[in-house]
């Protein structure tokens, strides 16, 4: 039996406002997410959210407390993730530039969040977690 992909995203918000990157790669390639990524083996889940932050955005972050763990199961192999979503608070310049996996990289006003092109079920979690109005 196949293991899960353990990943991890950084939920930032600043002045109303949510950091999204738009995905290069597959899953989900062309839409919309939280910056994040896989952890790599031997990796801590805050060292993977810091590093996959700074790759996708150029940012640099603190992370906070788990906001909520989201499992999305496998459609095909290679496709099961188990998804660990952190608050996180930007440290130092908050002006994102896209890089590595990411297409582009912005902050949207929570309100305008929820008529983007969403990774599945992005809209339905982030509303459980008090995250989105």
């Amino acid at each position: 039996m196949e293991r899960p992909t353990i990943a991890v995203g950084a939920i930032c918000v600043r002045d109303g406002q949510l950091l999204l990157i738009r995905r290069r790669n597959d899953p989900a390639r062309g839409r919309w997410s939280l910056p994040g990524g896989r952890v790599e083996a031997g990796e801590l889940l805050a060292d993977a959210l810091v590093r996959e932050v700074r790759e996708e955005t150029r940012l640099q972050i603190a992370v906070g407390e788990l906001a909520g763990i989201l499992e999305v199961p496998r459609d095909r192999p290679g496709t099961h993730y188990v998804i660990l979503d952190y608050f996180a608070t930007v440290e130092g310049s908050s002006t994102p530039l896209a890089g590595d996996d990411a297409t582009e990289a912005r902050w949207v006003a929570l309100g305008d969040v929820a008529r983007m092109d969403l990774t599945p079920r992005f809209v339905e979690t982030l509303r459980a977690w008090g995250v989105l109005p």
